[in-house]
């Protein structure tokens, strides 16, 4: 799965990104920062990944292309029309 969400406990961003994923039917891999993954190891593999050091959650990656946070993901969601019903 090339869709990847790094989510914080508790988070309300994190919450709102997971939904408008599940709208839209993309499926995603959570990774929870401080569970799954620590913070060190978050900034190391952004870094070789070439993306910019995150500063929030969530961070978002679809399709293996790095989106940002849920402003960005709703962003790209209102530009791709991931709204629309295309079956």
């Amino acid at each position: 799965m090339s869709s990847v969400i790094y989510s914080k406990p508790d988070c309300p961003y994190c919450v709102k990104a997971k939904a408008l994923l599940d709208e839209t039917r993309i499926p995603y891999k959570e990774i929870v920062i401080g569970k799954d993954i620590t913070v060190e190891r978050l900034f190391e593999e952004f870094k070789l990944n070439g993306q910019p050091q995150p500063k929030s959650a969530p961070q978002i990656i679809l399709h293996g292309k790095y989106v940002g946070g849920f402003k960005e993901l709703q962003q790209y969601y209102e530009d791709c029309d991931l709204g629309r019903n295309d079956t």
